[in-house]
């Protein structure tokens, strides 16, 4: 008999997030709507926003020992957000030269110092790694640049979009993470004229999300997502387990202007059977009726009714976990949080009403 214990299933566990872009699409603010976020802000991008940091690193070492203090619990959090991963590297060059004494990377020999950097850069990943262990969230955001790529296989090469790391340290990024997330804005190119005259006009700027392997750029998600979704921390917000450290403070009752995943625990967690909205009987409609005429949203109205949940049931489950006040009604939830946490985790929001239920007064 082994003495290695078999297990199967899916497993709940804190989810690893990098996301990448162009300079300037928002990719801090997307990282400050998951479940109470710190920042460890590497490149002084987040003075403009009203969100926890720790004190910008100013070396390597002080970046590792802010990650360790998150690990240890010293800093209260759900999620630890990197911001950026080409930035980190610069400090962690800047160390791997000092170390070795000299001025530049390139001083090493072809290559070699771009492997040291790599190998160095390995122990923010193996210190992240054990952040998500004591149960936090992590992002790591990078910035985004077009460069050649050629295939083996093909003839000449082509532009593409990367992350702004050197060679070595992207495809460690690539495989550590659960979700690779490409952000950019949708562009549309199209003739206009006739013959020589014709010339192509770019039209577009809507801000979309890539979560799926394309020839241009890198991507990929462990959660089935749609290949292409708005660029909305609401698109996968239904991913992202809450807040599972014991050290993070539960919040002030209070409204907030975005959808906070924490609310809800991750959608592979298992809950009992839930009743999906099916053609309704006459009692039925009558229920979703009384919950449209009190202002909820039409598709949350039909799963309430199929579920036989109160408005009093759900405005209980959201206050209790402290993101709006128990008297505060539905109508007035922001839609972004109705569709992106209530109707999204669903299954999850209807077993915390039979948790509830379950409680003896």
């Amino acid at each position: 008999m082994s003495k290695y214990a078999v297990t199967s299933g899916i497993q709940t566990s804190p989810v690893k997030t990098v996301l990448y872009g162009p300079e300037g699409i928002g990719k801090s603010t997307f990282a400050s709507h998951f479940p109470d976020p710190v920042f460890i802000d590497t490149e002084g991008g987040t003075k403009r926003l009203n969100v926890a940091r720790l004190p910008q690193p100013t070396s390597w070492a002080m970046l590792l020992d802010e990650v360790a203090e998150v690990r240890k619990g010293s800093v209260p959090c759900g999620t630890l957000v990197i911001d950026t991963a080409d930035w980190a590297e610069r400090l962690c060059i800047q160390a791997v030269c000092a170390k070795a004494k000299v001025n530049g990377i390139e001083d090493f020999g072809y290559g070699k110092g771009y492997t040291y950097a790599k190998e160095e850069f390995g122990k923010l990943l193996d210190a992240l790694e054990e952040v998500l262990n004591t149960g936090h969230n992590v992002v790591v955001l990078a910035h985004a640049a077009i460069t050649k790529f050629e295939q083996p296989d093909a003839v000449g090469n082509y532009d593409r979009w990367s992350m702004k790391t050197s060679k070595q340290v992207a495809p460690l990024l690539r495989e550590w993470c659960d979700m690779l997330l490409f952000a950019n804005y949708k562009t549309v190119v199209e003739k206009v004229g006739d013959g020589k005259n014709a010339k192509s006009k770019a039209s577009g700027g809507r801000r979309v999300l890539y979560t799926a392997h394309h020839p241009c750029w890198d991507a990929k998600n462990r959660f089935d997502l749609p290949e292409e979704v708005p660029f909305d921390y609401a698109s996968i917000a239904a991913c992202i387990p809450g807040a599972m450290s014991a050290q993070a403070p539960k919040p002030e009752p209070q409204p907030r202007s975005q959808p906070e995943a924490d609310i809800l625990p991750s959608p592979q967690q298992e809950a009992k059977p839930v009743a999906q909205p099916q053609p309704a009987p006459l009692q039925e409609s009558s229920e979703k009726n009384v919950l449209l005429s009190l202002g909820v949203p039409e598709k949350l109205a039909a799963l309430m009714s199929a579920n036989k949940v109160s408005c009093e049931e759900l405005q209980g489950v959201v206050g209790k976990r402290g993101y709006f006040p128990e008297d505060m009604p539905i109508k007035d939830y922001p839609a972004d949080f109705v569709e992106g946490c209530l109707i999204a985790a669903w299954p999850q929001v209807f077993q915390m009403v039979l948790d509830n239920r379950d409680i003896p007064f």
